[in-house]
């Protein structure tokens, strides 16, 4: 059983890292942040996950160093950058279902708006990665059937430098949710009023937005929550100095699926942060990716593809896929 788990897992990540794009530029065409942000970090993640999968399947040989340096950064900024999106998601919510600034008509704040989504979905990422470094004391772990892992030294400056962040985000965001739904109970009458000022939203596109978003947080504070507790009961060492945390760091640990298995709690770690991007990504492309205008817009792609390519027969170019008329004889 062991032996297909990772080739099953390769196939999943690679699905998701497919299905998670899908809907990218329809999302990217209304300018919502939140949402891009989520899809190309999820994204990425997937990828990144997959690659690693199959170079180490059934081995922990550093095949690749460079590659690995590439990895554990992406690995501990998407540790942060995907509830930072919900964030931005639920933010974005709150402020049109109080109608603060949700109908940005002026270019000037419409470029502060995207400039401050930006900073969320990609500055916080990018300042994890920075601060992850004072605290990581080798340059990378290579765990077999997983691969590439970034390796931080558990001292006291390493909860509020990385493992305390998706905590707070998912926090921040829940407190965003809870505003968002409360103000959605009290202007329910008058949603389609306030969304119909806004081209980029529909009543259903809000809707999925918000269980989105609500998921996130509902799944994410309990996994954030339960990551810091496994770390806080974990053996912490004092921190010492600057050059005793970074001691040897060109070190790349090789660490054989015999031995990270054995540990529970490892292997429970391990797994839920390689199937957690996997997850998402399936998540986001049920809500989006299956939604009526994502279904319509396959419906013209598939209509524009028949009429294009002249391998299909003249009655088949006839006769493209259009619901509402009746079948071609």
């Amino acid at each position: 059983m062991d032996s297909l788990l990772t080739p099953v897992y390769s196939a999943f990540s690679f699905i998701g890292f497919i299905l998670v794009l899908v809907p990218f530029y329809w999302q990217f065409e209304v300018w919502n942040i939140g949402a891009c942000g989520y899809m190309a970090w999820t994204a990425l993640q997937c990828l990144n996950l997959f690659i690693n999968s199959v170079v180490w399947n059934h081995n922990a040989i550093n095949w690749a160093p460079l590659w690995c340096d590439i990895s554990i950064r992406i690995t501990l900024a998407v540790n942060v950058a995907i509830p930072a999106a919900s964030l931005c998601i639920n933010r974005r919510l709150f402020y049109i279902a109080n109608a603060k600034g949700a109908i940005l008509t002026d270019g000037a704040e419409k470029r502060r708006a995207v400039i401050v989504d930006l900073c969320m979905c990609v500055g916080i990422p990018i300042l994890q990665i920075i601060l992850a470094y004072i605290v990581q004391g080798h340059r990378f772990d290579i765990f077999e059937d997983i691969g590439c892992f970034p390796f931080v030294y558990l001292t006291p400056p390493s909860f509020p430098l990385v493992y305390v962040w998706p905590l707070v985000l998912c926090l921040v965001s829940a407190g965003y949710g809870v505003a968002t739904i409360h103000s959605f109970v009290r202007l329910q009458i008058n949603l389609d009023k306030i969304l119909g000022k806004d081209t980029s939203l529909s009543r259903s596109r809000y809707y999925r937005l918000m269980a989105l978003a609500s998921m996130g947080f509902l799944f994410g504070l309990p996994l954030s929550s339960y990551s810091l507790y496994l770390n806080s009961i974990s053996h912490v060492e004092p921190y010492v100095s600057w050059a005793s945390t970074h001691l040897n760091y060109d070190r790349a640990d090789q660490i054989p699926s015999l031995f990270w298995k054995s540990n529970h709690i490892m292997a429970m770690s391990l797994e839920l942060s390689r199937w957690s991007p996997v997850a998402c990504a399936l998540l986001f492309f049920a809500f989006f990716g299956l939604a009526g205008e994502a279904l319509k817009n396959y419906q013209d792609g598939f209509n524009f593809v028949v009429r294009r390519c002249s391998f299909f027969p003249r009655s088949a170019r006839k006769c493209v896929l259009v619901l509402k008329h009746s079948p071609c004889r």
